[in-house]
């Protein structure tokens, strides 16, 4: 067995630049370099970090179109996405008078749009690439507890991701809303209880490793 190298670009909004990280090492990228380093199958792991907080689907395209975002997507083994929750915003904000579980609705088919063509950009640049999908969590409870459908909401997007993840190949969808699930006082950035903290951060890691080690997702040898 010869061990490898990873090269992993992780890209984004705010979960992949890390916010609500006390230490500003990038979120879950500390936590899982650490976690595929520590495998007999793996010499070394690189993450290069292209989160931008309050980046929407159509913010992460323009982003993707980048010299330096495209020149990293080409030469890595693994493209790691965290993207939906401030489209989810989007529509908070332009409905904010009258918030109703149908703009919410409206919204998707433009989300899917979106998703969609940064799936087609990442795989234009990199045909061979794997890429991760990390779902949307609900720390909207606490801003928004007259919505009751934030859940149903929260999922019809969740279902949205995953129908597009499945319509190409190499790719995984990562749910994570679970972790979060009535735990938001424990795993929320206390400065904005919308933010994962360390303990979130750790715990969004370790669900994203082992979706990559899934049926030998990241094809590490062992």
């Amino acid at each position: 067995m010869v061990p490898v190298k990873l090269h992993i670009v992780s890209v984004g909004d705010s979960l992949t630049e890390g916010i609500g990280d006390s230490k500003n090492r990038g979120g879950y990228t500390y936590y899982l370099k650490h976690e595929l380093n520590s495998l007999k199958g793996v010499k070394d792991t690189s993450i290069q970090n292209f989160g931008v907080k309050g980046n929407t689907t159509d913010q992460l395209l323009a982003k993707l179109q980048e010299s330096a975002v495209k020149k990293a997507i080409k030469q890595s083994d693994l493209v790691i996405i965290t993207i939906g929750g401030n489209d989810i915003m989007k529509v908070f904000r332009a409905n904010i008078s009258d918030l109703n579980e149908q703009a919410f609705k409206n919204a998707i088919p433009d989300y899917k749009k979106h998703l969609s063509n940064v799936f087609t950009t990442i795989r234009k640049e990199n045909p061979n690439a794997k890429i991760a999908l990390v779902g949307i969590y609900n720390p909207f409870s606490t801003w928004f507890s007259d919505i009751k459908e934030m859940n149903t909401i929260l999922n019809d997007w969740n279902n949205t991701s995953k129908q597009v993840t499945k319509s190409y190949k190499n790719t995984t969808f990562i749910p994570v809303a679970d972790i979060f699930a009535k735990r938001e006082d424990e795993l929320l950035y206390e400065e904005d209880h919308f933010h994962p903290n360390n303990k979130g951060y750790d715990l969004m890691s370790q669900r994203i490793f082992q979706y990559l080690l899934k049926d030998d997702f990241l094809r590490i040898p062992h």
